[in-house]
Formats: C-alpha cells, structure tokens, sequence
C-alpha cells in the first residue's frame, strides 16, 4: 500500500463552508473550541462559558448540536470526496492511528492540524478513542481492526521482561507475530511501528531499542542508565571515559568523566574488570578486587592449579598474569592442597 503524501483539498475552505450553516454563536463556539481561528490554542469550555455567561455544560451541548446539524447539512454530503480522502489516508496508515501522528501525516502546521481535527471529529466513519492509561489518544475507521490492534498489544506487553530491550526489528517481527487475523496488506515494518506507537506502556529509548516504557533502559533518567545502555551496546568491556565520550555522542547529554566514573563505581549493574574498564553484571562477571575473583572461581570449581585459575581469572578480569600470581601467593587467602592445587585458605 502506498501513502498519500499529503492531501488534495484546502481544510479551512472545506471547514468554511461547513461552518456556514450554523448560526454566528454556534460557529464561534466550535471556532474556540477547535482552535480554527487566529488563535489555534483551543478554549475551554469554561473559557466559552465565561464569554457568552453560560454554563459550561451547555457549551457542550451547543458544540454537540452544531456538529450534529452540520453533519446533517447539505454542504457536509457535498464534501464526500474529502472525506473519503481523508478515509483512505487512515487506511493506507494502518486503519488505526496515534492523533499526533495522523494530525502531522496530514500538515505540519498547527492551525491546519486544528481544522483536520475538526474535520475528523464532524466525519461519520472515524471514531476517537482517547487517551487512557494503555494508549494515547487515536484514530480508526475499522472497529473490528482497533480491537484486533489493542488486544495484540496488550499481549505483547504481557509477553515482555521488565528489562527486556528488543531491537527495532527484532520488536516488529515480535509483534507481527502476534498479530491474529489481520489483512496482510497492513502486515508491514511502517504500520507496524505506528501501531506499536499507539501504546503508552511500549516505548522506544533513544537508541531506538524497544521494550516496557516503565523500564530505566527505556526511559533512561541519569547517567547511570545511558552508561548501562552506552556499555551494552558497545558489547565489551569500555573504560569509563569512552563511556563518558559516548554518552555525549549517542544522547546529547553533558556526561563529566569524573561524574560518569563515580556513577560505574556506586550500580552493581557495572563490574570493574580492569584498569578504567567496566562491564556489565548482567554478562557473568564477577565483582570485586583479583583475589575475590580468585576465590569466586575457586568456590565455583573448586581446587585449581596455578595455569587454570589464570585461565579462568583473565575471562573475568582484564589483569596481567603477574597480579593473579601475587594474590595467589599471599597464605592469609590462599593454600596449597596435597596435590599442589590452590584452594582458598
């Protein structure tokens, strides 16, 4: 499916001669409401109430009325070709989409964005849903689609970790996976990601990775959290000044070596591993100075020659041979058994 890059008609001659059969305080009314003026910060109903010394509520009710009889007005059957425009537009965006991204699908600009959101709330085949605390607010001229969609992202939330970080494609196919009886024309990477743009509690981090929006690796918050997504995805162990340099790099954020360093040193989620350089817990390192290491791999396998526990050591820490041999020499941590292994003492 192709996309309509933008539209044929001009919104505010199609809203003019819609609003053209209500009276002077009806058109004012939907004009505030609406943001269709000079001004494009939409009014209150309170705002309105105040203006025309009535109560909020039936302001309401006057904007109800108006797009009620404006979509029983001759000039609304009139613009049928707008609105199946506008109709095939949602469609070729998926059927289901987020407001903020219909509304700059269709312009750029604010006070054109006003009077295409008026256009969709008087069109009979687009539906509303607002915002809640699953989704955002969105668009859909398929009821049967929008249930298929929000069900399908429910269950890919329910389907991820709390810390899961998926890449983008990896997060699509995962999706699409998941998805149950839709057409297969709306089964692309495109719709997909709109789609999964609907959902609040899905996010993607800056990095362009995806997973629960709860999640720090997504929503990072401090410097603690870009350095653990800059070291994952660097995917070996980095000195932490090149953190530093790459947390500047990739978010744009002002990150002090000296800051950055002290941040590694105090989350166990980071593990010193040699001069400067860190690595992530979660990779299977062990924390602590060379002779913890030392007895930590000990206790792990138990008694070792002197060749093994090198061998087994430098896999965990990034040292000179000569420093795991000094540690194994000190008698207050570690002996030798019978057989000329080392054990802890």
């Amino acid at each position: 499916m192709s996309e309509k890059s933008s539209i044929t008609f001009k919104p505010k001659q199609v809203t003019k001669r819609l609003l053209s059969v209500l009276g002077d305080r009806a058109q004012d009314v939907i004009i505030g409401r609406f943001g269709l003026g000079t001004d494009t910060k939409r009014m209150t109903l309170e705002a309105i109430g105040k203006k025309y010394k009535i109560t909020r509520e039936r302001v309401r009710q006057i904007e109800n009325y108006s797009i009620a009889n404006v979509r029983k007005s001759k000039e609304y059957a009139k613009e049928k070709a707008v609105f199946d425009e506008m109709k095939e537009i949602v469609h070729t965006l998926g059927g289901v989409i987020s407001e903020e991204e219909l509304l700059k699908h269709f312009s750029k600009d604010k006070s054109t964005q006003n009077h295409m959101h008026f256009l969709l709330t008087v069109g009979e085949e687009f539906t509303r849903s607002k915002e809640d605390n699953e989704f955002k607010h969105r668009w859909h001229v398929d009821r049967e689609l929008s249930t298929k969609i929000h069900s399908s992202l429910r269950e890919l939330y329910q389907s991820l970790s709390d810390d899961e970080i998926l890449l983008e494609q990896d997060m699509v196919e995962k999706f699409l996976e998941n998805l149950k009886d839709v057409a297969d024309k709306y089964k692309n990477e495109e719709i997909a990601k709109r789609w999964l743009a609907l959902s609040k509690l899905i996010g993607k981090n800056e990095l362009g990775e995806w997973g629960k929006a709860s999640s720090p690796n997504i929503n990072a918050k401090g410097m603690r959290d870009y350095a653990f997504l800059v070291i994952r995805r660097h995917g070996s162990p980095i000195h932490f000044r090149e953190v530093a340099k790459l947390i500047s790099e990739l978010f744009k954020k002002k990150a002090h070596v000296a800051t950055t360093h002290n941040e590694l040193i105090k989350d166990p989620r980071f593990v010193l591993v040699g001069r400067g350089l860190y690595a992530l817990a979660e990779w299977g390192y062990m924390s602590g100075v060379v002779k913890d290491v030392i007895r930590g791999v000990i206790e792990k396998y138990g008694p070792m020659t002197k060749e093994e526990i090198i061998k087994k050591v430098l896999k965990e820490r990034y040292v000179k041979e000569n420093t795991i041999l000094v540690n194994l020499q000190n008698p207050k941590y570690f002996k030798k058994n019978k057989e000329g292994k080392y054990m802890a003492a």
